[in-house]
């Protein structure tokens, strides 16, 4: 009888979820942070060519080809990784760049600046994995035709990163990993507005897996899917790697997309190691952040923190809410602390050292989401979005003058929902 009441509260819960997140099919630009309400998000410190409504999102996903005429992948799983241009767009088409930079400043905007997807142009498709191999010389290797094609398909989606960082004085790329029942156009949405409140600086690029397979059992669905893509995700990063006009990689990962993303990186980490590397110089990640992390805290103590993870890059911060109510069902159902909804009270003495020794894990509470699930607070909160452009733009530390969060206690931190907001 417990165990049916639970699940029927788990299910009631993920339809509202899937109720919830389906009401927003028309999203809008987020709001504006309040770093820049009635301040300076001015077209001065924008790339000359990229002063215009539209944006271009580079992708690439792993996501099934859909023949729907509204959107072009779905939420089927590819053996092989597609990756192209997404144009975004506003609805109203008479929108003017000097209102959009007005709008910007606004935190009460007298327009709605809803997104379309104007176009998304596939450039390209890596060869189906796993890769045909030979053996050779008492090693394993890829079949030298595949490596061809692969080789072909890293150079062209290099040389697209390379056009956009040479109109930018920024060489950083942003890597955007969603979360659960998010479909393609959110991921690319999303990443759209955080690159425009980043002054459209560097090059942004939104990785999309095969989330949102929808119903009562999208959740368990999305989450082996998360398993599925992370090869593709290695792949993807490796070949970002590889590019030398990349100064730094930032990735931002959301809510499932961290659990998509940490174990993606801990297998990066230890090849790189076992090779004789140093992450943090070969992989050159100056930012990853955790934003709601839909993760096991005993899991992230044996499996990241045993392994050193934080010291392989420049900064770590992870977003917390005692307030996501996405994730305190997912507590309460696991009968685990989600990582998501830490406070300092859940760590102990040898953990607050171990945070401590690392020096760059920053984790921050964030204030109540005026949302009903507030589960999206990394882009939806004013505050906290001021916090996180200020971090990747200007790699501002906690406390300092760009980042003024008021310490808990060591490393951690809180801030206001007033937080950079000019009085």
């Amino acid at each position: 009888m417990y165990f049916s009441a639970k699940f029927q509260f788990y299910s009631f819960f993920l339809f509202s979820i899937v109720f919830l997140s389906g009401c927003s099919s028309n999203p809008a630009l987020m709001p504006t942070p309040n770093l820049f309400v009635n301040n300076s998000y001015s077209e001065d410190k924008i790339p000359v060519l990229l002063r215009e409504p539209s944006m271009e999102i580079l992708y690439v996903t792993d996501r099934g080809m859909s023949k729907s005429k509204t959107t072009k992948y779905n939420a089927e799983r590819s053996a092989s990784m597609a990756y192209g241009i997404a144009k975004v767009n506003f609805g109203d088409k008479s929108l003017q760049w000097n209102e959009l930079l007005k709008q910007s400043n606004l935190k009460n905007r007298s327009a709605d600046l809803i997104y379309v997807m104007e176009q998304t142009t596939q450039l390209g498709r890596f060869p189906v994995s796993p890769y045909k191999f030979k053996r050779a010389e008492g090693e394993i290797r890829i079949d030298d035709v595949i490596l061809k094609e692969k080789i072909f398909h890293e150079t062209q989606l290099n040389n697209e990163v390379n056009k956009r960082l040479y109109n930018s004085k920024s060489k950083d790329v942003t890597l955007f990993v969603h979360g659960f029942n998010n479909t393609f156009d959110d991921s690319v949405f999303t990443l759209a507005g955080i690159w425009h409140f980043l002054q459209r600086q560097g090059v942004p690029i939104a990785y999309s897996w095969p989330a949102a397979a929808g119903g009562l059992t999208g959740y368990f669905e999305d989450k082996e899917s998360g398993q599925f893509t992370i090869f593709h995700l290695k792949e993807t990063l490796r070949l970002l790697f590889k590019n030398p006009n990349i100064e730094n990689i930032n990735i931002i990962a959301h809510s499932r997309g961290t659990d998509v993303v940490t174990t993606t990186l801990r297998e990066l980490i230890i090849e790189n190691r076992a090779s004789g590397g140093n992450p943090r110089e070969d992989l050159r990640i100056g930012n990853l952040v955790l934003a709601a992390p839909d993760l096991d805290f005993g899991i992230i103590k044996q499996r990241l923190m045993a392994e050193q993870f934080g010291a392989a890059f420049g900064k770590v911060t992870i977003y917390t809410s005692q307030e996501d109510s996405a994730l305190g069902i997912s507590q309460w159902l696991t009968n685990s602390l989600s990582f998501g909804r830490l406070n300092t009270v859940d760590i102990n003495v040898n953990e607050r050292n171990i945070f401590n020794a690392v020096g760059n894990v920053s984790l921050i509470t964030v204030p109540k989401s005026s949302s009903f699930i507030g589960h999206d607070y990394f882009h939806s909160n004013p505050a906290v979005s001021s916090d996180l452009i200020n971090l990747i733009l200007y790699k501002a530390s906690p406390g300092s003058k760009r980042r003024p969060l008021k310490r808990i206690e060591n490393n951690f931190w809180s801030l206001d929902s007033d937080y950079l907001i000019k009085k």
